[in-house]
């Protein structure tokens, strides 16, 4: 059939056979897009009765609309063939995955969450799988997981048992008939009684004993002897066959795969808690290995203390130079400088950072005279691990970076290698004055702000005045350009000059991550969508721990309405900075947007209420954490707690764009359009501009068919543009 047409349909290579028929990836004309086809047997096309069950029990997962289920687009008919569209997913089934000792324990985590979650979702729809099993299961290219043939297993197992069919994943009793495939089989399956969603369960927890040791958990030469074998042994436990497994594990799989229904887990979100849990505890162990360490903001010993920016500077400067070593857990700047001259304890900072040491000192600087103390403090008891003065000029001030970090390295006993000593000693300018420049600016960037922006940008360009090679001055104007793009001023001289800087960046440093970072985000503002992912790729190559690469990649998809993508990118910007508002808040509408389950995005929102809570209660005067954080306490029902934080918001700063964006979102999240469209028309009027982040915020849904809303687009001009 390669190259013939069904319908609207060409037939562009075949993927398989099953008993549902044949499963073709085709090309859809009408939408231009990739399909897979799954042509019915006659058997089942000539038959109404059975087409009718099987067109209901379609309709029904095409509901889920959940991202982790195989999307169901149309059941459709064409010159006799009865067919179904579907999304067709590029990677490999679970099975090709799995090796003969298993998967490692955080790729083993990182499928059955999603696993667990779909499962979940089905269920409480009331739709049972029956015949689970890790062919059923894909594992695309972008590593996101998928379950085929969600709710049609059961047609189909009816169908080739009322044939005769006695292929070996069959089976008929005298008490009626065994549906499934005989290894996944739960005890009810393979005895023919009446099965509900617990069977899923049983085969889920077959499916996870099979992923973690490489093994079944069942056996037999014949048919009789695999079932005999599912009815009566006890698998033996997949922490003794591989001992590195965690126990709680063992004690998950066990419950999942217990004889009486009764016994199990009674719903899979149980499941799905569970490895969240031990998945978290799985990153809390791998973290608590390896060496840590926090560096505060260095305490400001000037005379006219007017050195603030210097000090935190000198501060971000270590944490990022040690943030490049694989080996080293480095606090980030945003949970470290929360403690800026905090009255806390070493070991209380220590604790709640979760790192084993610190690194604090001072700075007094005056004139061209430069003077530094630092020491490392283990948090455990409180002990000097190292410390140093250094009486120097200022232009010795990298230098004295290189000999604090290199100090820091020795002290922990972490190995370097080549690349990662080079990262340490590498120095963007060798201009004081540049790098003053440079640290005054990047005060202001994280201001967050219009004006912030904007004084930030004149820095930088201050700097470059001193230095027309500092590749990092050139980032930062282009990130300044890019998100004054964004949030408040969408002229196209912004979008120019971040194309420009981030340009100009990259010619001086080719293997600086951030200024791939930087170019990835100013192409994404100008739509260059393809150019703009090659960039935040090679950033995250060449720096895993650099967080803006993760946040600004995610923004660019969720931008495109690449929902998935942008979902697991936001999750890889919170492994790398933890402690962040901003990717737990917007990974809360990637989750809404997508249709997750409720369960998912409460537990989602609860967190990252947590997160930026704690973030307010030590930085009260954040907007953005206000806004962002309002929009979330509007999603559970706290309106009144949310209307206080917008509240607040506006009253930091009752021009700011990008404060008006967000308030009118947390108006649309309340159901209350008028008032949302009002803010959002200020926002416009105030500079806000960005279209693209207007048409895919699912936090704006409310105001779409609104004709005020519609006219606010169309003001913004062509899509296209």
């Amino acid at each position: 059939m390669i190259g013939q047409k069904i319908s609207h349909y060409t037939i562009l290579e075949k993927l398989g056979e099953g008993g549902m028929g044949a499963v073709y990836a085709a090309e859809d004309a009408h939408l231009d897009r990739k399909v897979a086809l799954k042509v019915l047997p006659a058997s089942m096309a000539s038959d109404p009765d059975r087409l009718g069950r099987f067109e209901r029990e379609a309709k029904m997962v095409a509901a889920l609309n959940h991202p982790n289920i195989v999307t169901i687009f149309s059941v459709e008919e064409s010159e006799g063939n009865r067919f179904i569209t579907m999304e067709l997913v590029e990677g490999r089934s679970l099975d090709a995955l799995i090796s003969g000792s298993g998967l490692p324990l955080e790729k083993f985590l990182e499928i059955a969450l999603p696993l667990a979650d779909a499962l979940s979702a089905a269920h409480q729809r009331g739709i049972t799988h029956r015949d689970l099993k890790p062919a059923n299961i894909m594992v695309s290219d972008d590593d996101r997981v998928k379950i085929l043939d969600f709710g049609l297993a059961k047609l189909h197992l009816e169908a080739t048992a009322g044939d005769g069919n006695e292929d070996a994943t069959q089976a008929l009793t005298q008490e009626g008939v065994v549906m499934g495939t005989i290894p996944y089989m739960s005890p009810e399956q393979v005895q023919a009684k009446p099965v509900d969603h617990r069977t899923d369960i049983f085969s889920l927890g077959v499916i996870f004993y099979e992923m973690t040791t490489g093994r079944r958990p069942f056996g037999g030469d014949s048919s009789a002897d695999l079932i005999s074998s599912i009815l009566r042994d006890a698998p033996r436990p997949v922490n003794e066959i591989k001992v590195d497994l965690p126990n709680h594990l063992g004690r998950i799989l066990k419950r999942c795969m217990e004889k009486d229904p009764d016994r199990r887990y009674q719903t899979a979100l149980d499941i799905r808690n569970e490895i969240e849990e031990l998945q978290q505890e799985a990153r809390t162990t791998k973290l608590e290995e390896a060496p840590s360490v926090a560096v505060l903001p260095f305490a400001d010993m000037s005379p006219k203390k007017d050195q603030d920016y210097f000090c935190e500077g000198i501060a971000e400067e270590l944490i990022n130079g040690l943030g490049r070593i694989q080996n080293l857990r480095v606090a980030s700047r945003t949970s470290a400088f929360n403690y800026k001259e905090a009255a806390s304890d070493i070991r209380e900072i220590g604790e709640s950072l979760n790192v084993s040491t610190i690194l604090e000192g001072s700075v007094r600087k005056a004139g061209d005279h430069l003077r530094i103390t630092a020491q490392l403090v283990s948090v455990a008891d409180g002990y000097r691990l190292w410390s140093d003065r250094y009486d120097r000029e200022m232009k010795d001030v990298f230098a004295i970076q290189d000999e604090i970090a290199e100090s820091i390295v020795e002290a922990l006993e972490v190995t370097l290698s080549p690349k990662e000593r080079r990262a340490i000693q590498n120095v963007a300018t060798r201009d004081v004055a540049a790098f003053d420049y440079y640290l005054k600016g990047r005060k202001y960037f994280y201001e967050m702000s219009r004006r912030s922006f904007e004084f930030a940008r004149e820095m930088y360009s201050k700097s470059i005045e001193l230095d027309p090679n500092y590749a990092l001055a050139f980032a930062g104007i282009a990130d300044c350009c890019s998100l004054l793009y964004q949030y408040a001023d969408s002229s196209e001289e912004n979008q120019r000059q971040a194309e420009d800087a981030s340009k100009k960046a990259l010619e001086l440093d080719p293997e600086l991550a951030e200024a791939h970072a930087s170019r990835g985000l100013a192409l994404s503002i100008g739509k260059k969508y393809d150019l703009s992912e090659e960039h935040f790729e090679q950033a995250i190559s060449l720096n895993p721990k650099l967080f803006e690469a993760y946040y600004f990649y995610a923004r660019d998809c969720l931008a495109q309405g690449k929902l998935a993508k942008s979902g697991q990118l936001f999750e890889k910007a919170i492994e790398v900075r933890p402690e962040d508002y901003q990717a737990p808040l917007l990974l809360r509408q990637v989750l809404i947007g997508m249709g997750a389950s409720r369960n998912v995005t409460d537990q989602a929102l609860r967190k990252a209420l947590k997160i930026v809570e704690k973030h307010i209660e030590l930085n009260p005067d954040d907007a953005r954490a206000h806004y962002l954080g309002a929009c979330a306490l509007m999603e559970t029902g706290e309106k009144k707690k949310a209307l206080q934080w917008a509240n607040r918001a506006m009253a930091i700063d009752p021009e700011e764009p990008a404060i008006l964006y967000n308030v009118a979102c947390v108006y649309s999240i309340a159901g209350e359009v008028e008032a949302a469209i009002s803010y959002l028309e200020q926002a416009v009027n105030a500079g806000f501009g960005y279209r693209e982040w207007l048409e895919n915020d699912s936090d704006l849904d409310a105001l779409r068919e609104n004709s005020r809303f519609q006219a606010l687009i169309a003001r913004l001009g062509p899509a296209d543009d």
